[in-house]
């Protein structure tokens, strides 16, 4: 910005969502602000997705990292890094760290991110007690699988599966807790679910299902996870991936009004105009977003106003699932439940791995759960989100696009003629 003096724009937080804010803020408007980030951890941003492979050994804390010192740098943004913002002051308008650092802020950008939700129960704060979050969380768990022989995952969904796959490859024997009776309920339904449960115990992996923990037990550190019903497991770690906490402290410290996350408007405004928020710490519209493509799209719109373009609005993100956990490919989208109403298209070939299911409603595709073979997600995707008829290509759907596509066209031909 020639002639005009720059704004100052302070980001807290280093994670994914905010740092793809100022890719996108620096594309619209490079020169507009100096920019200082607060980052808790003592690195450049990473890619947090990626650190299953690193627990799993096939790629290494380098191989992730995706913006280094040097990004910052060249692009003139003074990154604090291994420094946590406490405190906001909304009427002098700046932020105060953990080590007593004051920058002055004209707006301010929250990226806090989540934090990973911990069981409150007795003996959860025992050595060997952990949570999967971070770097730090890992280099645990590798330095303990070379002490000790049995851990223990509480939590059934991505993260805790990821988790589970990750300490087995690290030679540990793992049991895998769960409340429920299905593994990655939100994604799966009962049958897919199974299917994964059946595949990873023939990996080796030993599951504690509808288990409620009621207390962990230990010593020195811990010993035995206690569960509700009486059953026990012996453990020498516990890594806790029962769900995550958006990140709302320091918000919640200056005044914001929160709810689950730190509210936002469709211009990712909080109730305070000068101040953001993007990410896992953002509630917009009821909603705080866990998966990366919501992050990202939240990203686009706070960087068009923090740019002064003042046209974009983020409306929510329809959200689909394509995963591949510990070897296995998944997808799903929409309402897969059924129930009142819906009819149930299912394809299964076990011997293959192959199992597909899509929820017709109205004649209209409002869900799909593929496991094994995900290659048609994206297209069951795209029929989900136009909400368009799917009565000509019903009795082909399930067997994906190529082959629907290609009899409907025949069969038009043949009315033709």
């Amino acid at each position: 910005m020639q002639g005009a003096a720059r704004k100052k724009l302070v980001m807290v937080g280093n994670g994914m969502a905010g740092v793809r804010t100022l890719e996108e803020l620096l594309a619209l408007a490079p020169d507009q602000y100096d920019i200082t980030v607060f980052g808790a951890e003592p690195y450049g941003n990473y890619n947090r997705i990626m650190l299953s492979p690193v627990l799993a050994n096939e790629m290494t804390i380098d191989d992730i990292i995706t913006h280094d010192f040097d990004w910052y740098r060249e692009r003139g943004i003074r990154l604090l890094a291994g420094r946590t913002v406490v405190e906001i002051d909304r009427h002098r308008q700046r932020v105060i760290a953990d080590d007593g650092t004051v920058v002055e802020y004209d707006r301010l950008l929250m990226a806090t991110g989540s934090t990973p939700f911990i069981l409150p129960v007795p003996g959860n704060d025992l050595e060997g007690v952990i949570s999967y979050r971070d770097i730090h969380d890992v280099n645990t768990m590798m330095e303990t699988a070379q002490r000790f022989k049995k851990a223990v995952v509480i939590g059934g969904g991505l993260l805790g599966l990821e988790a589970a796959n990750g300490l087995k490859n690290q030679g540990m024997d793992v049991t895998v807790v769960h409340i429920s009776k299905t593994l990655m309920e939100r994604q799966l339904d009962a049958v897919a679910g199974g299917l994964l449960q059946t595949y990873l115990e023939d990996q080796g992996i030993q599951f504690a299902m509808e288990a409620f923990t009621a207390e962990i037990k230990g010593r020195d550190r811990v010993e035995t996870v206690c569960f509700k019903d009486g059953r026990e497991v012996e453990a020498d770690l516990v890594v806790m991936a029962a769900g995550i906490v958006p990140n709302v402290a320091v918000a919640k410290q200056a005044g914001l009004p929160c709810e689950r996350g730190v509210l936002v408007n469709d211009t990712l405004q909080t109730y305070d105009p000068k101040i953001y928020a993007v990410g896992e710490c953002a509630q917009h519209r009821g909603i705080a977003y866990g998966l990366v493509a919501p992050l990202f799209d939240q990203g686009k719109v706070c960087a068009n106003h923090l740019a002064e373009h003042g046209i974009a609005r983020y409306e929510g993100t329809v959200l689909s699932t394509k995963l591949k956990v510990t070897g296995v490919k998944l997808f799903s989208a929409g309402d897969f439940s059924g129930g009142d109403g819906c009819d149930e298209l299912i394809y299964k070939d076990i011997s293959q791995g192959v199992y597909k299911k899509l929820v017709i409603k109205d004649d209209r595709l409002v869900g799909a759960v593929l496991y094994g073979d995900t290659q048609d997600g994206p297209w069951y995707f795209e029929l989900i989100q136009s909400a368009g008829s799917v009565a000509s290509l019903r009795q082909d759907l399930i067997f994906g696009r190529e082959f629907a596509q290609e009899e409907n066209a025949t069969e038009n031909i043949a009315e033709a003629a």
